[in-house]
């Protein structure tokens, strides 16, 4: 899970491209990065590990010149945090070749060795975008310069979608040509499309999520669909082609509940509006089935921050008090995307401080997005009961999370998810609190639903172990359980220390 941005047009794009990056801070921070293309058709590229912030100085902004960039903002899932795996990735042939990619293949071994078979082309990272990268180019490279189509465009997408296997959504810059974006059949990870009009000329903007296009001026156009290609030349010239068979629209639905601002508009959907719903939806399911302890039920809280709008629908439908119980320190990272379960427990309570008179002598109903490891919840019980709390009720605005994700977020091992072969009963006892209630699945999908109802399946594979690319065994739940854990990750980042090509700083 991580946050790219695209911007083609007749300005210099470098601090579009920065501030959009710093409103999709929230679906990586681990490592950061832009390349712009300037006027000699040079790729100017700077990333880096850190923070937007932190990546970016004034005079790497100045280097970074150019009317046409891509940047990304990275979550590390497969391979690891070096900043030998930040993106973006460029080769220089074809033509010279950079992208940015948003999701996880899940036939990136297969991959590397077709790479090698069919063009000798060497992967230098354990990244998977590297090895999309390569396969784009490989099959853009059957093109003869002189002669490069948006149908040829097309066809090297055709191609890639044959091949690859997985959640993606890129954008892509080719030296020379224009800027290219696409997205997997299933549209399991979103991507937009702006535009604005500068001095005449119409610039066009592509992101992950909408809150992006809207902080820099560019008018929401519409997404790119399942399996589509958007082509845009260097002179403003626009190509869309739906390049993969039978594509169908599967987004995952843990952007709604967990991943997206709910500023931002994603498949036609409000985030903000779907986690009202869920929280309606919630609160009535709690009516019925905990009528024995509404009346115990003196407060109910928010864990910040996601599930702020999810507490106070909750709230609305039992008629009980609202309170801002937990105050979060914004310059902590969040916990559930940190590349290690130390730094996850660590960060818990360096994040978040409980106000005690909003808990002392109080039954509290504590709501959050998802319970995932149980890692932050089991601390923050801890902490509402040092605060005072006479019982604990916690509410999940999602149903029980049981197995691994294998679509880009870092969900890598059923032993790591606290509801993995364990009961509700078990799973409160295991954070300790006093009753815990989920979500229905079926809720879920109608908090959704309600907001677009063109939006027939999801990714939900993480609550159902359905993975909707149908290549996903036992087997390979089973090495990337071995790739992916702590001990796993902390090995390669060792290892790609030794491997990294340091960029301009």
């Amino acid at each position: 899970m991580c946050g790219i941005v695209g911007i083609i047009g007749g300005t210099p794009v470098n601090q579009a491209i920065y501030e959009g990056l710093t409103l999709l801070q929230h679906r990586g921070q681990d490592a950061a990065g832009i390349v712009t293309i300037d006027d000699e058709n040079r790729f100017r590229l700077r990333k880096a590990n850190g923070l937007v912030s932190d990546v970016f100085r004034q005079e790497h902004m100045l280097r970074l010149q150019g009317n046409v960039g891509i940047g990304h903002v990275r979550y590390p899932t497969a391979g690891s945090s070096s900043v030998s795996e930040a993106q973006p990735f460029y080769v220089n042939s074809p033509y010279g070749l950079t992208l940015v990619h948003n999701g996880n293949l899940t036939n990136n071994a297969e991959l590397k060795q077709l790479l090698f078979s069919l063009a000798k082309r060497h992967v230098n990272t354990n990244s998977d975008s590297e090895s999309l990268l390569n396969i784009f180019a490989h099959y853009l490279d059957q093109f003869p310069a002189e002669s490069l189509s948006p149908e040829n465009i097309f066809e090297t997408i055709r191609q890639t979608n044959r091949v690859v296997r997985g959640a993606y959504a890129c954008i892509a810059m080719i030296i020379g040509y224009g800027m290219v974006a696409f997205r997997d059949p299933f549209g399991i990870r979103p991507l937009v499309l702006g535009k604005r009009d500068v001095d005449g000329k119409t610039e066009y903007m592509f992101a992950s999520e909408s809150v992006a296009l809207d902080v820099v001026g560019f008018e929401y156009m519409r997404d790119v669909q399942p399996g589509e290609a958007i082509y845009i030349t260097f002179d403003g010239q626009f190509h869309h082609c739906i390049c993969a068979e039978n594509p169908k629209l599967n987004p995952c639905i843990f952007e709604y509940v967990y991943f997206a601002r709910p500023d931002s508009v994603i498949d036609g959907v409000s985030v903000y509006a779907a986690r009202r719903h869920m929280g309606r939806l919630l609160g009535e399911k709690i009516a019925q089935q905990w009528r024995d302890e509404l009346s115990d039920i003196d407060v109910v809280i928010p864990i910040p921050e996601t599930s702020i709008d999810i507490a106070l629908q909750i709230a609305n439908v039992l008629d009980k008090p609202y309170r801002q119980g937990f105050v979060k320190n914004r310059y902590v990272a969040r916990t559930f995307i940190m590349p290690g379960q130390t730094q996850r427990r660590n960060s818990v309570r360096r994040k978040l401080n409980a106000i005690s008179s909003e808990f002392k002598g109080k039954n509290v109903l504590l709501v959050d997005d998802s319970i995932v490891r149980g890692t932050t919840s089991e601390q923050i019980v801890e902490m509402a009961r040092m605060a005072g709390a006479k019982k604990v009720y916690f509410a999940s605005a999602a149903p029980e999370i049981r197995y691994p994700n294998v679509y880009g977020i870092d969900m890598p091992t059923c032993e790591e998810l606290v509801a993995y072969d364990r009961t509700v009963e078990e799973v409160a006892k295991m954070i300790g609190v006093d009753r815990l209630i989920f979500q229905d699945l079926s809720a879920l999908f109608q908090a959704i639903q309600m907001e677009n109802p063109a939006i027939e399946h999801f990714d939900a594979s993480v609550f159902t172990g359905d993975y909707i690319t149908g290549d996903i065994s036992r087997e390979y739940l089973d090495d990337i359980a071995k790739l992916r854990n702590d001990k796993a990750k902390s090995k390669l980042a060792k290892q790609a220390t030794n491997l990294e090509i340091h960029n301009e700083s």
